[in-house]
């Protein structure tokens, strides 16, 4: 399979201001809500919403970042060394409105790790989803994000691989056959 781009650079720039219009529109002052990025791959793109809205509305959010190694239902079988990265909710999320934030909806696993380890900072009024892709026919979990930069139907046999400029040096979405191992 050749590897197929999903969004370049301006596309992705337009799909992330679009989504902070939608989080502007349904939130109006982000007085009771908060923004939660997913440790790892979740963060690049919680940190561009969070700073987009700040330049949109000119609003202080409440902002954290949320590491789920030791929730996921996997992590013991795991055949790498888990590597946690740093939880940073300053804040308590009791009766907020939390929008989680991700890369790529895929199984479902990653999401339901995160609502778990959410609730170890009070208990949300309520738990939104917005993801950059939204890999569609893939679920193992009943989990349907709410704000979705781009929706793909692919394979179990392809991967979508996020690049970003702070890391690969370039703002790109692909999708590419998957390797033989684990996704």
């Amino acid at each position: 399979m050749q590897p197929r781009l999903i969004l370049d650079n301006k596309k992705l720039n337009l799909t992330i201001n679009r989504l902070c219009y939608q989080l502007i529109e349904n939130h109006k002052d982000f007085s009771s809500t908060a923004i939660i990025g997913i440790q790892p791959r979740g963060v690049h793109l919680a940190d561009r919403i969070n700073k987009r809205l700040k330049e949109i509305t000119g609003l202080e959010i409440e902002y954290g970042l949320l590491d789920i190694s030791f929730y996921r239902d996997d992590y013991r079988h795991a055949e790498k060394k888990i590597e946690p990265k740093p939880t940073t909710i300053r804040f308590s999320t009791e009766g907020k409105k939390v929008v989680l934030i991700d890369d790529v909806l895929f199984s479902g696993r990653t999401v339901r790790a995160a609502m778990e380890a959410l609730l170890d900072h009070g208990r949300p009024s309520k738990v939104e989803l917005l993801v950059l892709v939204d890999r569609r026919f893939t679920r193992e979990y009943p989990i349907q994000p709410d704000y979705v930069g781009k929706a793909v139907d692919s394979l179990t046999t392809e991967r979508v691989k996020v690049e970003w400029k702070e890391t690969q040096g370039t703002d790109q979405i692909w999708l590419v056959a998957a390797k033989t191992d684990r996704i």
